[in-house]
């Protein structure tokens, strides 16, 4: 008999569990999500963003040409290098001499300053356009020079209910809020999937942008093509801040059931 009204006890415990874990509604959870009148296939994605240098940026700069050994007074931080390199395959390779470079800081004056080449404007240029500019002051001492540039501090951050936080460095100048998600680990269960924040410098000031990562709107929205140095912030959904509450309502329920069951075992 006790063990009966025991067994009766734990069926309800188990009953109270799976109806809370039930609570947890599809629609909220669920990516990219047809509108109301059930939506296309298809949807327009918003216009690629392409990053314009400004003050306070970090320039990778790599100039090569036919001469190895003139192309070397150009990038003082990689020459030594690019001498090793060229003594064993006989080619300089703009990847490794890259990395050793600590970059060119764009100044207040939007100029960045090169050996030989001096102070040149890149404020307001893409990188295309500041590799075109290099490249034609460098021609006029080196036959047939290439030039690249790469951003040193393409970064974002992403913060709140995702699985691992953090500051991206982003290689390629180029990322869309989903892929910044997916790096961070995607978003963790208590996220507020419909309300993800996104913080960016515009003119000076803050500005805040909300998305819907419910919707597929955020393939249109001006925030799908982050920019550098934008912030992600993910808050936390009513079911974490519910969780805790429950937790604290039902913890001492439990306890107490428990020995009560211990006592009818006995």
């Amino acid at each position: 008999m006790h063990i009966l009204k025991s067994s009766k006890i734990a069926g309800y415990l188990i009953l109270v569990a799976i109806t809370i874990s039930s609570c947890f509604n599809e629609k909220k959870i669920t990516y990219f999500q047809k509108g109301a009148q059930g939506g296309k296939d298809t949807i327009s994605v918003a216009q690629m963003y392409v990053p314009k240098i400004a003050e306070g940026d970090i320039l990778s700069i790599y100039i090569n040409s036919l001469s190895i050994e003139a192309s070397s007074f150009f990038n003082p931080y990689s020459a030594s290098t690019t001498s090793s390199e060229s003594s064993s395959s006989g080619t300089g390779s703009p990847g490794l001499s890259q990395t050793a470079s600590p970059g060119f800081l764009v100044d207040v004056n939007g100029n960045i300053t090169l050996p030989i080449l001096g102070e040149v404007p890149v404020r307001g240029l893409t990188i295309v356009d500041a590799q075109n500019v290099i490249k034609k002051r460098v021609a006029v001492y080196l036959k047939d020079p290439t030039v690249s540039v790469r951003f040193l501090n393409y970064r974002v951050s992403v913060l709140g209910e995702v699985n691992k936080p953090g500051v991206y460095v982003i290689p390629n100048e180029s990322t869309t809020l989903p892929e910044a998600i997916t790096m961070a680990g995607d978003l963790t269960t208590f996220a507020k999937r419909n309300d993800i924040q996104i913080i960016r410098d515009v003119d000076g000031k803050k500005e805040f942008g909300e998305i819907d990562f419910t919707t597929r709107d955020v393939f249109s929205s001006k925030y799908y093509y982050l920019h550098a140095n934008d912030i992600i912030y993910v808050k936390a959904g009513k079911s974490k801040v519910a969780q805790s509450d429950i937790t604290l309502r039902i913890l001492p329920l439990v306890i107490a059931a428990l020995s009560v069951i211990i006592v009818l075992i006995k």
